[in-house]
């Protein structure tokens, strides 16, 4: 059977809820635990994807096609 690889946004979605469940404190202990568990992965998992978008994006393809790298955190134009 082919599983479909969850996109970023659905994985977001799913740890929303996650938190809000484990924010209104009506789940068992063990249910608890194990969708913290569950919360932890996923969360790692979207950091993982969103900072291999970020360096795709950091990434500017001159006219030549030359790349430079540029820092995401910072408003600087990348120098040659």
């Amino acid at each position: 059977m082919v599983t479909k690889k969850n996109n970023f946004e659905e994985e977001l979605a799913k740890l929303q809820q996650i938190v809000a469940n484990l924010e209104n404190g009506n789940v068992a202990l063990e249910d608890a635990l194990d969708e913290f568990q569950t919360g932890v992965k996923l969360s790692r998992d979207l950091n993982q994807k969103l900072t291999a978008a970020e360096q795709t994006v950091a990434k500017l393809i001159e006219g030549d096609g030359s790349e430079h790298e540029i820092d995401p955190n910072s408003s600087a134009t990348p120098e040659e």
